[in-house]
């Protein structure tokens, strides 16, 4: 039974809520919309709650029968209508600035409602007094707040002395401090969760920002890693079938042979720099639906495949010595791969420029905490362009080396030819040397 009633509990209150929920933000971008509307309708509510009643009884709360009358009548002074009217209007009118202007409007009413109690008058529009200071709790300056406090008490304290002989003074300041520090604490408490939910509001944009900023990073990222891999696969072996076609050409006139085998090595290059390329653009493939397509993956390359590229740029022309030093097949597969992608854009770099029959001597040492590459080769710079010209090749292979705190250095040696040498951090990332 007690599950039933909570459940039916929940079933109304939910819909109740949200529907005030919906009320309240209606109500708050109308009131963004027209601020100056909810402050004539707080004026007019007080108009009509605490104003009229004095007009109609003509001068005051003090009206009353039997010995509530005399009481009041030798407690307060009886005004005339066109001063009551005068009185009500310096305490409502100044609301409708209360919140552009609340410190001013709080002034304004206190200087009316101390001329009124001088006067010895009781008006129920006092209440707009206790209006002002919500308002200036609410929107005005903190620093504000001591001094309308001292105000609000010295009022208080005037209009205690003044029906002292109505009301017990302690009584009446009792109830009237009490009232005024709720408005004051209704006020503030409104304003801290204004505070707070415009604190969620900035912290939800502010991380839906850093969101969007670190999607457009890692897109970023992606793409220069893709680019990176584009290059030096598309690089590498067009350099080889190009380095492979001139020599089929010139062999197909002498060496008929020769020029077949060519022929032969170009499309077994064309089909491994395919595959390659399928296997990267695959990762990136998207099916029509929008399910991801599973590529066919094949492992990415390490420090065992460089056996196989040296033999595939030997059949360019190149000769090459290749030798590794220390345990290079522990490695981590990150390093290897880094070591492999060099090694590739050098060795293609001696092909395109030293061109065929130049000599390469390639070694991999690897020791505890560092790696080094070396590439050298003694052929003559030719090509395009000068072989000091530094383009994506060279620009790659350092952002390479700097993901593992290394550097590279590329230039002519005193005897002829070009050198490369890479060095890689094995260090631990977080450990100690």
């Amino acid at each position: 039974m007690t599950t039933t009633t909570s459940a039916a509990d929940v079933g109304v209150t939910g819909p109740l809520a949200a529907r005030l929920t919906r009320a309240g933000q209606r109500l708050r971008q109308a009131d963004r919309a027209h601020p100056w509307v909810l402050d004539t309708a707080v004026a007019a509510l007080v108009f009509l709650m605490f104003c009229l009643p004095d007009l109609v009884h003509h001068g005051g709360v003090g009206h009353g029968d039997g010995d509530g009358r005399r009481r009041f009548q030798f407690a307060f002074t009886r005004l005339p209508l066109a001063a009551v009217l005068a009185l009500q209007a310096g305490l409502v009118l100044p609301l409708l600035w209360r919140r552009r202007r609340p410190m001013a409007v709080f002034v304004a009413i206190a200087v009316v409602f101390f001329v009124q109690w001088s006067l010895g008058a009781a008006l129920r529009a006092d209440v707009a007094l206790f209006v002002a200071l919500y308002s200036l709790a609410l929107h005005g300056r903190l620093r504000q707040l001591p001094w309308a406090g001292a105000v609000m008490a010295a009022g208080m304290v005037l209009v205690a002395v003044r029906i002292s002989s109505v009301v017990s003074v302690w009584d009446a300041l009792f109830f009237l401090l009490s009232t005024a520090t709720a408005a004051l604490a209704v006020g503030l408490t409104v304003r801290a969760r204004r505070a707070q939910l415009a604190g969620l509001r900035e912290r939800a944009a502010r991380l839906e920002t850093e969101r969007d900023q670190r999607i457009r990073l890692a897109t970023a990222t992606e793409r220069a890693r893709v680019a990176r891999e584009m290059h030096d696969i598309v690089g590498h072996n067009l350099s080889v079938i190009i380095t492979l076609a001139d020599a089929g050409a010139y062999a197909a006139d002498t060496a008929p042979e020769h020029g077949k085998e060519a022929l032969r090595l170009i499309g077994d290059t064309g089909r491994t720099a395919l595959g390659e390329l399928r296997r990267v653009l695959g990762v990136l493939r998207e099916a029509s639906d929008g399910a991801r397509q599973a590529p066919e993956l094949s492992p990415q390359p390490g420090l065992a495949d460089i056996g196989a590229l040296c033999d595939g740029v030997r059949t360019a022309g190149l000769e090459i010595v290749y030798r590794t030093v220390g345990e290079v097949d522990a490695l981590d597969r990150g390093v290897q791969l880094t070591v492999y992608r060099i090694v590739q854009e050098a060795l293609t770099n001696t092909l395109k420029h030293a061109g065929a029959g130049t000599r390469v001597n390639l070694s991999v040492a690897a020791g505890d905490e560092r790696l080094v590459i070396r590439i050298r080769d003694n052929g003559p710079a030719k090509g395009p362009g000068p072989r000091n010209e530094e383009g994506h090749g060279l620009v790659g292979m350092r952002e390479r080396a700097a993901l593992y705190g290394g550097t590279v250095s590329a230039g002519p040696v005193a005897d002829g030819g070009w050198a490369v040498e890479a060095a890689l951090d094995l260090t631990p990332r977080g450990g100690t040397r």
